[in-house]
């Protein structure tokens, strides 16, 4: 017997047309709330190293992050030397940013600081949310904002803590990305998704 038909999936149109790690990152990952502090570290790396770039170009070299950066350990990261940086520099699995590069460095120590000053990053964060996910209700891509209040504030707050490349835009798309906005739009089958798991 032949089998029935799927029917066809609805997605927020950013995510298609790209690559299947790009499709697979929608579908999996994008909107999920995280409350882990080395999660947390990682998307903050990632995020700042898109800066002028496209997530995909950034996306694709995750792997290539994840070994120069110590499986985003911030502790390791945070005795990273200037000679590390220089050689970080050299690997064609990263992109290759002076400033990007050093920056990553240094908000690891001020991400070492924050969380011992907070308890931990994860409920810092949260706490710019009150905690819970703000659910938007997004129909078209083109309502979505790059930036918010809550961007705003945190954004802010973490330039006086010493973080670097950690502007409204960059931080908002971290909202997104660590579920502490669920910025899929409501046609999207992720959309209901993301909202039960927060």
């Amino acid at each position: 017997m032949a089998q029935p038909k799927k029917a066809p999936v609805t997605r927020c149109p950013w995510s298609e047309g790209v690559s299947p790690a790009y499709l697979d990152y929608h579908d999996r990952e994008w909107g999920v709330p995280v409350h882990d502090d080395r999660r947390q570290f990682e998307f903050l790396i990632l995020e700042g190293a898109q800066a002028g770039l496209s997530w995909s170009t950034v996306l694709h070299r995750r792997e290539g992050y994840r070994r120069a950066f110590a499986n985003f350990d911030p502790v390791q990261v945070a005795r990273f030397t200037p000679a590390r940086i220089e050689r970080l520099l050299q690997d064609p699995g990263i992109i290759r940013n002076r400033l990007k590069v050093a920056s990553a460095v240094s908000n690891a120590r001020a991400f070492l600081e924050l969380q011992a000053a907070a308890g931990s990053v994860d409920n810092y964060i949260w706490g710019f949310v009150g905690g819970k996910p703000q659910r938007n209700q997004w129909r078209t891509q083109a309502e979505v904002p790059a930036t918010s209040a809550v961007s705003d504030a945190l954004s802010k707050d973490l330039k006086k803590r010493g973080f670097r490349f950690v502007g409204s835009t960059i931080i908002y798309a971290h909202l997104q990305a660590t579920g502490l906005i669920n910025d899929h739009l409501v046609s999207c089958f992720r959309h209901k998704e993301c909202r039960k798991l927060a």
